[in-house]
């Protein structure tokens, strides 16, 4: 499998380690990874922000094994977040997570079920 990434010259450079586009080849397996939300077999829920995003992302890798693919497989991601003031910080976990891996991102701001919960994830993966 092969992921090439591209962003039109047309259109603002994206800011903070994503793709505009990410284009698949060769690829066998295709998977959606429902929602993740930061909270962990025990039920405690963080909480901060930082350790409750670094949850989800955990609990996002721990889905992904479970078919064998990593976080190197994603290729969409969408974060929802419960307010604005989140955004630098989850940027910077993204990064520190992903690492090189710029996937396609949407981050929304919106009202997430648990009001405990200050963020959830899901994401789209190839292999």
């Amino acid at each position: 499998m092969q992921i090439r990434k591209f962003s039109s010259d047309r259109v603002a450079a994206p800011i903070g380690g994503y793709a505009q586009v990410c284009e698949v080849s060769g690829a066998q397996r295709m998977v959606f990874v429902s929602g993740q939300i930061p909270q962990p077999l025990t039920g405690e829920v963080p909480q901060d922000f930082d350790a409750q995003c670094r949850l989800a992302w955990r609990n996002v890798e721990a889905q992904l094994a479970t078919v064998d693919m990593t976080l190197a497989n994603l290729v969409k991601v969408t974060t929802y977040l419960s307010d604005r003031k989140y955004r630098v910080p989850n940027r910077a976990i993204r990064a520190e997570v992903l690492g090189n891996n710029e996937p396609a991102l949407t981050v929304i701001i919106a009202g997430i079920m648990d009001e405990n919960w200050l963020l959830e994830i899901e994401a789209v993966a190839m292999a």
